[in-house]
């Protein structure tokens, strides 16, 4: 049986907190698909620990999960998180306003994987990538999709300089499948998400170039307040999709 120090466990731990993520650069991948994800990737994985080598009650103690799983892994940030973003090529972006829940993180992660996007961009007040709900959420497509904090306003007018387009999703916005949508075949395009509860801030809202809104149905009979931003998110990247065929 292999060994693991009170020291190991207590540090493997302390990467639940963001805190103790950001001091020491590193954060925690479970179960045996998303650690092959992580050795597959860019990403250097510092250690790997097997439920066999160091016995099921110590496996207990490291996990972040209510089952812990066969096997862990303590996987390094990727350095360019916060540095200055890339300026946007041609292609479909997506930009995250003060995202707050790890769950819809991680599930638009999965759909930015699932649909080819060139890349996410987040608000700085947004949730942390590597919060454990959002790792696990992701079933994998942390390691593939191209992201990072940043400025989002000076981001659009980055975009909007180069003849781009940004797009925003709105209460009060134009039917979605009514609108002339630029798929980015030929310039960068940027598909904005905003807060679950506030929607795009203001000083976001003021660069978007076309207001969209996702039409309930029957038409005019709205049962809902308004869509999970994961699943409004999924809505409006499939159209988007769908154009391009």
């Amino acid at each position: 049986m292999g060994i693991i120090t009170n020291q190991e466990i207590k540090d493997i731990r302390a990467l639940a907190n963001k805190k103790y993520r950001d001091e020491t650069g590193c954060f925690v991948v479970e179960g045996e698909k998303m650690v092959g994800e992580a050795l597959r990737s860019r990403f250097v994985v510092e250690r790997v620990w097997h439920r066999d080598e160091i016995g099921p009650a110590a496996m207990a103690r490291i996990s972040q999960l209510s089952s812990p799983s066969p096997v862990l892994a303590v996987v390094r940030k990727p350095s360019d998180l916060h540095a200055a973003a890339p300026d946007p090529g041609n292609g479909l972006w997506l930009a995250l306003d003060s995202l707050r829940d790890p769950g819809n993180l991680g599930t638009i992660i999965r759909i930015a994987d699932w649909f080819g996007l060139e890349g996410v961009f987040a608000s700085e007040d947004s949730v942390d990538l590597f919060n454990p709900k959002v790792v696990q959420s992701t079933m994998g497509a942390i390691f593939r999709v191209r992201f990072h904090y940043t400025d989002l306003p000076s981001l659009a007018d980055r975009i909007r300089s180069r003849n781009g387009k940004v797009y925003g999703t709105f209460l009060d916005g134009n039917n979605l499948y009514d609108r002339d949508l630029n798929v980015g075949k030929d310039c960068p395009c940027l598909v904005v998400t905003g807060n679950e509860s506030n929607g795009i801030s203001p000083a976001l809202a003021a660069k978007v170039n076309d207001r969209l809104y996702i039409p309930p149905f029957p038409p005019g009979e709205p049962g809902s307040e308004s869509l999970n931003a994961a699943v409004a998110t999924a809505v409006v990247i499939a159209e988007f999709r769908r154009r391009c065929q």
